[in-house]
């Protein structure tokens, strides 16, 4: 025997809302979605900074060096001239410039310079450096052994003291075809004040006139 019932509410049923409940469900599907992008941008965001910082140091992008551990069994005859510059950001009262402005150095040859920093402040301050090289192509080549650029760097009021940089060129350079006509390299280095205790630890980095910066 047919329920006759049974088969009235299902003929009732309204189509509309059907089709309302399929579209309450996709929208939830695409609000998961949605959250889950969302999370995973922020995710990246934050990953964005360390692994940019990774891919200069290993490619040399924007000038930035690389560091070794020991120098080159390799020394060619070719020759680069290197330029030494000295900047100091705003809010840190130093002197800082390099004893040396230029250096005749060949490719695999280590070599050692001096930089000079003197606290004009009236109390202690710690400072830290950025630094590239240009032209940026060669940034890949340019081996650190030794820096002050590697640790934070504390002065004394009226302190002042010599900073070395042990570097050499990459022979391997010399097989870059992008790179044959260079002659010279600078060196630039930009000092900024770290905060001190208790203050706030964003600090305005102020970056080289060419726009770029890196740091060990």
């Amino acid at each position: 025997m047919i329920d006759h019932s049974k088969k009235a509410k299902m003929t009732d049923q309204n189509p509309e809302n059907t089709d309302l409940a399929k579209i309450n469900r996709s929208n939830v599907k695409v609000a998961a979605i949605c959250g889950f992008i969302f999370c995973a941008m922020v995710g990246l965001s934050f990953a964005a900074v360390p692994l940019y910082q990774i891919f200069c140091q290993v490619t040399g992008y924007g000038g930035t060096t690389q560091r070794a551990e020991e120098g080159s069994d390799v020394i060619l005859d070719r020759e680069i001239i290197v330029s030494f510059d000295a900047n100091v950001a705003e809010g840190l009262d130093w002197d800082f410039k390099p004893k040396q402005r230029k250096v005749r150095v060949k490719l695999g040859q280590m070599s050692e310079i001096l930089y000079q920093a003197t606290s004009t402040a009236s109390q202690r301050s710690t400072g830290t450096a950025i630094f590239n090289v240009a032209p940026f192509e060669v940034g890949g080549y340019f081996n650190k052994i030794d820096c002050f650029c590697f640790t934070e760097q504390p002065l004394n009021a009226g302190e002042s003291v010599d900073m070395p940089v042990v570097f050499f060129i990459d022979p391997e350079m010399d097989k870059d075809e992008n790179l044959k006509n260079v002659k010279e390299i600078t060196l630039s280095y930009t000092f900024f004040e770290l905060p001190k205790d208790g203050e706030d630890e964003t600090a305005a980095v102020v970056t080289p006139s060419d726009g770029t910066a890196g740091k060990l």
